[in-house]
């Protein structure tokens, strides 16, 4: 080789290498057990996990023009890693059946099925529009919603946007803009509690929604974990630890819905979710549904951090991400078989 294309491939040579450094942290972080990954900052590399596989096969890339080996073997292992963990996504494990599309796409909701249009939102501390929430509810026949980071004055500009000529049936359990979460139904909800998790983080209320003519109970809690920001890791992790405890409850078939301020690739959230919880996204083979930040344009949505999490047996899909003036999560939709 001449000297002169020597010199000419060496940036890309940084370049490769430098984006390995950084594909090799992720692989590393997102592999770390859960007490690790509440260290100080990693649940924020992590949140970001999806996108090292673009890093990955960049550095491959750039590697494979620099004639760099080890580094092209060392980039094509994270971008098979990365890839394999993001794979599921789009696979769906249990397609939704037809019945569910069309039932859902009536003229109007029909609440004795076994299906229903279910949404989640954080208001932002009750700065969100309102009445796009309205909007969305009345355009995609929303059964049950869940919203979080609700305030007193938010409530009631949900009021008067209408809120209860479709889902008439609410229970917050508080609007401060901190711990306030609600939940919305469009047919009347048993066991309504304010907090049905005990947890550290925020209120959080659920109630019990009959399907199939009343044969069927589901519980829908609006959730909202700590986030992980400084001097609150180890509380993140424990709040996540403690919707975790709710596995145990056999008796009960849950549906949680909201900001959980993980994504799939956080260790303390597939331990939240065992052998019995499914993400919708995921289960549901839509691809990704990125709903964080959703404020700070031009810079999209990177993280998907806000879930409906449904429990064994239940089937998903119709997934969407709404965007919601005022916000900075955008609304998470699914269509669900309960049965």
């Amino acid at each position: 080789m001449s000297p002169l294309r020597r010199v000419a491939r060496r940036p890309l040579t940084w370049l490769s290498v430098l984006l390995l450094v950084f594909s090799l942290l992720s692989v590393i972080a997102r592999s770390l057990p859960a007490d690790w990954q509440a260290l100080p900052y990693v649940p924020m590399v992590i949140s970001t996990t999806p996108w090292f596989a673009l890093v990955a096969l960049l550095s491959l890339l750039c590697a494979l023009i620099a004639r760099r080996r080890v580094v092209a073997l060392l980039a094509a292992a994270c971008a098979i890693i990365e890839i394999w963990w993001q794979a599921p996504f789009f696979l769906p494990l249990s397609p939704l059946p037809q019945r569910a599309v069309e039932a859902v796409a009536a003229a109007s909701a029909n609440t004795a099925d076994g299906y229903a249009r279910v949404m989640t939102c954080n208001v932002y501390k009750g700065r969100a529009d309102a009445k796009a929430i309205v909007e969305a509810v009345r355009d995609q026949r929303v059964e049950v919603l869940a919203l979080q980071e609700t305030t007193d004055d938010f409530v009631q500009r949900l009021n008067d946007a209408g809120i209860e000529r479709y889902l008439p049936y609410a229970h917050v359990a508080s609007s401060d803009g901190v711990f306030g979460n609600g939940v919305w139904s469009a047919t009347p909800m048993d066991g309504v509690v304010d907090d049905e998790v005990n947890s550290i983080a925020s209120f959080m209320p659920a109630g019990t929604v009959r399907f199939n003519d009343g044969k069927t109970r589901v519980r829908f809690v609006s959730v909202h974990t700590t986030s992980p920001v400084t001097g609150y890791w180890a509380y993140w992790k424990r709040s996540l630890d403690e919707l975790g405890r709710l596995r145990s409850r056999n008796e009960t078939t849950y549906v949680f819905m909201g900001d959980f301020n993980a994504t799939w690739d956080h260790a303390s959230f597939r331990e939240f979710l065992g052998d019995r919880f499914q993400d919708a996204t995921r289960l549901s083979g839509h691809g990704f549904t990125f709903t964080w930040p959703a404020d700070r344009a031009p810079i999209p949505e990177f993280a998907g951090i806000d879930h409906i999490v449904l429990d064994r047996g239940m089937r998903s899909g119709q997934m969407q991400v709404l965007p919601i003036t005022g916000s900075d999560h955008a609304a998470l939709l699914a269509t669900i078989a309960v049965n």
